[in-house]
């Protein structure tokens, strides 16, 4: 078979490692292109752009998955990251069409969701966790170091050296793919053709959604969810640009905010997690974080000064153990045949909120007039930028609104999570999803329906 030895895991954390590394190149100069090609409205055009690829990518990666099942990972490996990756040499040739592209890159980008399932086709049912949890931390160290290495080239030898190098790096990923990566799904288990059909039904982006209220305790889960992840969302497609633009950081201090949120988002996620679950369980784990994450949104959105924001990243990152800490307590109280059904209603609603969620941010800056009155001036010598009148007075006051909404949102969560109990049997009425994967479903697949998309991950470009 096609590939250099036997399917691995570390074939999927390479394929991540260098996507995500050519896209993490690419934020301090995707900045300044935004301002430049959108010196009005930048905020909400930004919210539309990402709203339109969340919204895209929500509707096809269930049909991208379903396909999976069918033709195999290693096209989808290929078409994904080809699609994903196609707009960054069009940053200097035709900035339009770079953010155009982008938006409908949309329908393909969804590496995350091919990786996961390639995953769960070689390793153990034990195993799973422990792969996933290694390329979610691939993802994460390729972002902690990526922007700061951009960030440096381009202002040594200008962004069009960086836009080149990610074009390359993009290349040696598709590369490694077509070479390097083999099929992990065995050629018995695939159909002799490639006409043979896939299941429409699990291909609905909205199938897992319609069974979110056949149970109250999965409603409650699932509305906390919606509510705290919604300004997640948003927040990660507008934030660094509201640091640089708003806020006067320069390329350097973003870079470096990345950088330091990820180590301890890292650090939340595995020790403090752990010590959290064991010393005061699972549900006031998941209200902690909450409360972290209310506390943040809160600082971000009355913040004015820098080191404001500094601390409130350290805060953010407390709050990044809130969605495991729902996916373990799905985990624990789900019987074992309904884990893929809950956590496809999980998944589902966290890909609807990766497409509204960047929209609305957008609006409420538009709403609220936080418009960028002037092209930001030159940094001073001393590495900060001269920080000019950037949003208009009335909004002195309140500099971030959308992000005191988030907070109010998470309150609500905080609110409903409160109801959740503790140690409950979730029972979901699953029978005709059932009755669907036994007549439909490919007896093949190792995971369950849902599973593999993007348990802790969405495929953004933050």
């Amino acid at each position: 078979p096609q590939g250099i030895g036997s399917p691995s895991v570390y074939h999927a954390v390479i394929v991540i490692f260098l996507e995500f590394f050519a896209w993490g190149l690419l934020t301090a100069p995707t900045l300044v292109v935004l301002h430049e090609t959108f010196p009005k409205h930048t905020f909400l055009m930004n919210g539309l752009i990402q709203g339109v690829k969340g919204l895209l990518s929500f509707l096809s990666a269930p049909l991208i998955g379903a396909l999976s099942d069918v033709w195999g990972r290693k096209s989808f490996l290929l078409l994904t990251v080809f699609f994903t990756c196609a707009p960054i040499p069009l940053m200097k040739i035709s900035p339009w069409w770079y953010f155009a592209v982008i938006s409908v890159s949309g329908v393909f980008a969804v590496t995350f969701s091919v990786v996961f399932a390639y995953v769960a086709d070689i390793t153990q049912e034990h195993e799973r966790s422990m792969a996933y949890g290694l390329v979610s931390a691939t993802f994460a160290a390729s972002l902690v170091t990526s922007p700061a290495i951009g960030a440096y080239l381009g202002r040594v030898y200008g962004d069009s050296l960086v836009v080149v190098l990610a074009t390359a790096i993009a290349l040696l990923d598709i590369c490694f793919i077509l070479v390097a990566v083999p099929e992990s799904l065995p050629e018995k288990m695939r159909p002799a053709s490639w006409g043979a059909p896939i299941s429409w039904e699990q291909a609905d982006p909205f199938a897992s959604l319609k069974k979110v209220g056949q149970d109250s305790i999965v409603l409650l889960i699932c509305i906390t969810v919606f509510l705290s992840y919604l300004p997640e969302a948003g927040q990660y497609s507008s934030f660094f640009l509201y640091l640089r633009q708003i806020m006067g950081f320069s390329s350097e201090s973003v870079t470096a905010f990345i950088a330091v949120l990820g180590i301890l988002s890292i650090i939340a996620q595995t020790i403090v997690l752990s010590l959290l679950m064991r010393s005061i369980g699972n549900k006031n784990t998941i209200l902690l974080g909450l409360g972290f994450q209310i506390l943040q949104l809160a600082w971000y959105g009355f913040g004015s000064e820098p080191w404001m924001m500094w601390a409130a990243g350290a805060v953010a990152a407390m709050s990044s153990i809130t969605f495991p800490a729902v996916s373990a307590l799905v985990s624990r109280t789900a019987d074992a045949d309904q884990q893929g059904v809950v956590q496809g209603m999980i998944t589902g609603i966290r890909g609807l909120c990766n497409g509204l969620g960047p929209a609305l941010y957008g609006f409420i800056f538009y709403i609220f007039h936080v418009e960028l009155n002037e092209i930001p001036m030159p940094e001073s010598p001393s590495g900060g930028s001269v920080v000019a009148q950037y949003h208009l007075q009335q909004n002195s006051i309140i500099p971030g609104p959308p992000f005191l909404f988030g907070a109010c949102s998470v309150l609500l969560a905080l609110l409903v999570a409160l109801f959740i109990p503790e140690h409950t049997n979730l029972n979901v009425r699953s029978s005709t999803w059932k009755k669907h994967c036994g007549s439909h479903g490919h007896p093949h697949s190792p995971q369950a329906p849902g599973e593999a998309k993007e348990p802790l991950l969405q495929d953004t470009n933050v």
